[in-house]
């Protein structure tokens, strides 16, 4: 059965557990004063794995989190630029050994022929 709260005109707070079905208290048991039913939040309890950390971190688990945020956008940057590094490294090394063979092939019919 729940338990209700109730407050008097006069202050007194009080407790009651009756049936959902059954009439709301009307008069204080200690003064006769009217009363009025008290509405308060409930409490609310997160069991189970997960809740904890997910939901309700401390500040070390935020710094954690954050760290890892910032060595994984670090990681990534990094990855980033060894690709562009290579790319570009790999783009220059192609065309220069494709001018070195043009420039090779083209060379060899300009050659001058050997004197006796």
């Amino acid at each position: 059965m729940p338990t209700y709260e109730y407050r008097c005109e006069s202050g007194h707070l009080f407790e009651v557990i009756q049936k959902m079905t059954d009439e709301p208290v009307t008069v204080c048991g200690d003064c006769g004063s009217a009363v009025s039913r008290v509405f308060s939040p409930i409490a609310i309890h997160f069991k189970g794995s997960g809740f904890y950390n997910t939901d309700y971190g401390t500040a070390r688990r935020k710094r954690e989190l954050d760290a890892s945020a910032k060595a994984g956008a670090d990681k990534n940057d990094a990855k980033q630029a060894d690709k562009k590094k290579a790319k570009d490294s790999g783009s220059t090394t192609t065309s220069s050994s494709t001018s070195s063979s043009s420039s090779s092939s083209s060379e060899s019919p300009k050659k001058a022929p050997k004197k006796d």
